[in-house]
């Protein structure tokens, strides 16, 4: 049984926050405290229907002692027993550790591996990819930085995905993307294997990450590109090198002013990565039998195109569908890596 001490606490928090943003909070809290109740709404859902039913169930035990409502009881009693355990589960589920960074803004960053042309054309199908997806979960998806080759795949891009649940959703997705198919650029109609690198990093709030300019150095340059609308004709492309780590971001997608903005926002998502990548370091041990390692360089899926399979290796999912994955088609996927991260996290608690 989930212990009842525990929604007590949830509920009271809930019930403080109702009131602090109803009474007219600071006007520096409020978008922490309307997130926190944003994430306990749901949750405080469940623990009423939960605490409901339980009620229920006693009502119905104390009732088969009276013959004219034992009949009604009976009846009531089996549906009891196995909606309880569903509602305990969803409940254990809801009350597990949440990363602080779930209900934030994403960077989306993807960069051609090994294979040349084709690695290059398979990171512009997987930035399609995404794209699509974000489409279709309603969020919004804004590219920051797009450099192409020749041939149109991708050298390297950069977005910016807002919505509810993105990083949630997304994060799971940072690792090695393996590719196996017959290249556009192959004439022999041989099977190769390239890769891209993706990852997904939470946007940082200004206030969390700050960045003395004297730790910066800003250039402004003309944008190079392979052509078309991404070639700029003003030195409008700006470049930021952080100093202390020697991390570089560019932007050459919109104005001077705007390209500075996602250039920093693009560098405050990385410091804020590598500091919580700090932390994961700390326990080590245990991520690695977790399923979002956060390790980049491991490879973490494959797609096989003429067998139209993906496989995602860290779970051991596979799936005949490629086409409608690259269609942007990724929740099947994303829920059973997220199952199987909340299974690993229930099992830590338990065990």
């Amino acid at each position: 049984m989930v212990p009842l001490d525990k929604l007590d606490q949830i509920t009271r928090r809930f019930e403080f926050l109702e009131a602090k943003l109803s009474s007219g909070a600071d006007p520096s809290e409020i978008a922490s405290l309307s997130r926190e109740y944003s994430e306990l709404k749901p949750v405080t859902a469940e623990i009423a229907a939960y605490r409901q039913a339980l009620a229920d169930l006693e009502e119905a035990e104390a009732m088969l002692s009276d013959p004219e409502m034992r009949a009604l009881a009976e009846d009531e009693l089996p549906r009891l027993k196995e909606r309880i355990p569903e509602m305990e589960a969803r409940l254990r589920i809801a009350l597990l550790p949440k990363d602080a960074a779930d209900a934030r803004p994403a960077i989306l960053e993807i960069r051609p591996g090994t294979g040349g042309e084709e690695a290059a054309l398979f990171a512009g199908d997987l930035l399609r990819m995404y794209q699509k997806y974000a489409e279709s979960m309603g969020w919004r998806f804004e590219l920051l930085e797009l450099s192409e080759t020749e041939l149109g795949g991708v050298k390297e891009a950069m977005a910016r995905i807002e919505g509810e649940g993105v990083f949630a959703r997304l994060k799971f997705e940072s690792g090695v993307h393996r590719v196996q198919r017959v290249p556009e650029t192959e004439a022999g109609g041989r099977i190769h294997t390239s890769a891209a690198t993706v990852a997904v990093l939470p946007e940082a709030e200004d206030v969390e990450i700050d960045i003395p300019a004297s730790d910066i150095r800003i250039d402004t340059m003309r944008s190079s590109g392979a052509g078309g609308q991404h070639v700029n004709t003003t030195d409008s492309a700006v470049r930021i090198t952080h100093i202390p780590t020697g991390i570089v971001v560019t932007s050459s997608e919109k104005s001077q002013h705007q390209n500075r903005a996602n250039a920093m926002a693009v560098l405050r998502a990385r410091l804020y990565d590598m500091e919580r990548m700090k932390a994961d370091d700390a326990r080590a041990a245990d991520r690695k039998a977790q399923v979002g390692s956060g390790d980049r360089s491991e490879r973490i899926r494959t797609y096989n195109f003429p067998q139209g399979r993906m496989t995602d290796h860290r779970i051991g999912l596979t799936l005949y569908r490629l086409s409608e994955i690259m269609a942007g088609d990724l929740t099947e996927v994303t829920d059973a890596l997220i199952a199987e991260d909340q299974a690993a996290k229930l099992a830590e608690m338990e065990a």
